[in-house]
C-alpha cells in the first residue's frame, strides 16, 4: 500500500499514469455498459 501512496503522490507522473488508467478503466467500463444496454431485449 505504502508502494501505491509513494506512487500517486510522490511524484507526478506517477499520479498522471495512475489517473490514465482510471480513466481508461471507466471508459471501457462505460462502454462495455452501454453495449450491454444495447444489446439486452427490449423490454416491451
Amino acid at each position: 500500500m505504502a508502494f501505491w501512496l509513494d506512487l500517486m503522490f510522490g511524484n507526478p507522473i506517477g499520479l498522471m499514469s495512475m489517473m490514465v488508467i482510471f480513466s481508461t478503466i471507466g471508459i471501457v467500463s462505460y462502454i462495455t455498459w452501454m453495449f450491454i444496454q444495447k444489446s439486452a431485449p427490449p423490454k416491451s
